[in-house]
C-alpha cells in the first residue's frame, strides 16, 4: 500500500458564511468532501451519489482483485 501526504487549503464560502479545511490524509479529504456533499444535495441524494462510486468499484478488475 501506498503512503502519501495530502498538501491542501480548501476555502468553501456559502450565504452563511465560509469554512477552511486542511487534510492530511485521504480519509480527512473523503470527510470533507461528504459533508460538503450533504450539505449541498442533503442527506438522501449524496447517500445515493456515493452509492454510485461504491458501485463503480465494487467489482474486483485484474489490477485490483
Amino acid at each position: 500500500m501506498t503512503s502519501f501526504k495530502i498538501d491542501a487549503d480548501i476555502k468553501v464560502r456559502w450565504d452563511e458564511g465560509q469554512s477552511s479545511y486542511s487534510p492530511g490524509n485521504p480519509e480527512e479529504l473523503a470527510l470533507i468532501a461528504i459533508d460538503l456533499l450533504v450539505r449541498e444535495l442533503g442527506n438522501k441524494a449524496a447517500q445515493q451519489f456515493i452509492g454510485q462510486v461504491f458501485e463503480k468499484y465494487s467489482h474486483p478488475t485484474a489490477a485490483h482483485p
